[in-house]
């Protein structure tokens, strides 16, 4: 008996179950093919962590797949409410940008400014690129984290200083602005009375009383400090101060004012001449004054000719003169009895053992010559013996 395999016809519900899975599975692949044949925009990075204030740029690519080139317009679907986007291209603000065929075949960029105000959360923003009857959207997720800011400061680089009176110090000082928006911050000081303070621009020339700084930037200042003539030695606060409209930025700068020893030596007019005679005392007065922030101590007036004359004082020793003090003092000068008439220079020194000054006066002395009292008593004589000739024959 011969054993023949048995042979399975197909039924009707099996060739119908072959015809459904042959149709889907063609719906599939034709679903397929349209999406890689369409449009899409695509970036690196669709999800950031950002601070408020921040300025974003995101990098746009373009796929086609179409086969054709498309003219895509470009827009924002959907972004939270004050917030700003835009789309740009080769430096211009864009609508649309052509895609040829293929794969990341062109781009743009999509600039978002978060508004400095924004609150801590999660936003996000729709773009959409739609052209040759395909479309694409891209989802941007932003979550803004609350940024912890240190409070903006006012701080100067070596704000201690010394030097002597009549010195002008500078200040380094830096403005932090830590806020999310731009500041205008104003200047003043409160130096004490006399003393100026100025501020520039680190590097410029151009004295300002206010100034702009980006937020979370900062700008160095120049802040110059000039004590008044005269200042006495000691430690000097100036409190300088930048201020905007919602807050007041301080900073102190200290400066120290060392012993400052400084002596003048001339006359009430200030002319340093006169004219004297031959062995007879001129008096001149002179001007001692203390420029320097320190009293001096024994101050010895000195003089020197190089003919023997004699110079006296009033006073030859001053034994204290204030800061900021003149003192008159009275010079009798009498040329030698043998000085010829003509142009002379005396020397004058005031000192002591920290300063000193010194004069040179120009001192003119005239002399009575033999000739000159011959001729006055030869006119004398005369004079007598035209008296004499008159009186004894004018009557006659």
């Amino acid at each position: 008996m011969l054993n023949h395999p048995i042979r399975h016809k197909p039924n009707r519900a099996s060739r119908a179950l072959a015809v459904v899975f042959t149709l889907a599975l063609f719906v599939c692949m034709t679903v397929t093919a349209s999406a890689a044949n369409g449009l899409e925009m695509s970036t690196s990075y669709p999800g950031l962590t950002v601070k408020a204030g921040d300025e974003l740029e995101f990098r746009l690519d373009f796929s086609n797949g179409s086969g054709a080139g498309v003219n895509a317009a470009l827009s924002v679907t959907s972004m939270p409410a004050g917030w700003e986007g835009y789309f740009e291209g080769s430096g211009s603000e864009i609508s649309n940008v052509y895609v040829r065929s293929g794969d990341n075949t062109a781009s743009a960029d999509f600039h978002v400014t978060v508004p400095a105000d924004a609150a801590e959360g999660t936003y996000k923003i729709t773009l959409q690129a739609a052209g040759g009857g395909a479309a694409s959207s891209l989802v941007l997720t932003l979550k803004v984290d609350q940024e912890e800011l240190g409070s903006s400061a006012f701080t100067t680089q070596y704000a201690e200083q010394e030097g002597s009176a009549g010195t002008s110090f500078s200040f380094s000082s830096t403005i932090q602005n830590n806020t999310a928006k731009e500041q205008s911050y104003s200047f003043s000081s409160n130096a004490p009375t006399g003393w100026t303070v100025t501020f520039k621009p680190s590097g410029e020339d151009t004295q300002v009383a206010a100034i702009d700084v980006d937020a979370r930037g900062s700008q160095t200042m120049d802040v110059t400090v000039t004590p008044p003539n005269g200042v006495e030695a000691g430690e000097y606060t100036i409190p300088i101060s930048a201020i905007s409209a919602s807050e007041t930025l301080s900073d102190e700068l200290t400066v120290v004012i060392s012993g400052s020893y400084t002596i003048d030596l001339s006359t009430p007019s200030g002319l340093l001449s006169f004219d004297a005679a031959a062995n007879k005392e001129t008096d001149v007065t002179l001007t001692i004054t203390n420029n320097g922030n320190i009293d001096l101590q024994n101050i010895n007036l000195t003089s020197s000719t190089s003919q023997s004359w004699t110079v006296e004082f009033s006073e030859s020793t001053i034994d204290v003169l204030e800061a900021g003090a003149t003192r008159e003092i009275t010079a009798y000068v009498t040329p030698s009895e043998d000085a010829m008439s003509g142009d002379y220079v005396l020397t004058i020194t005031a000192k002591n053992s920290e300063t000193s000054d010194t004069a040179e006066f120009r001192v003119s002395v005239k002399t009575e010559t033999v000739w000159g009292v011959v001729g006055i008593l030869l006119i004398a004589a005369a004079g007598g013996g035209l008296y004499y000739v008159f009186r004894k024959y004018g009557r006659r």
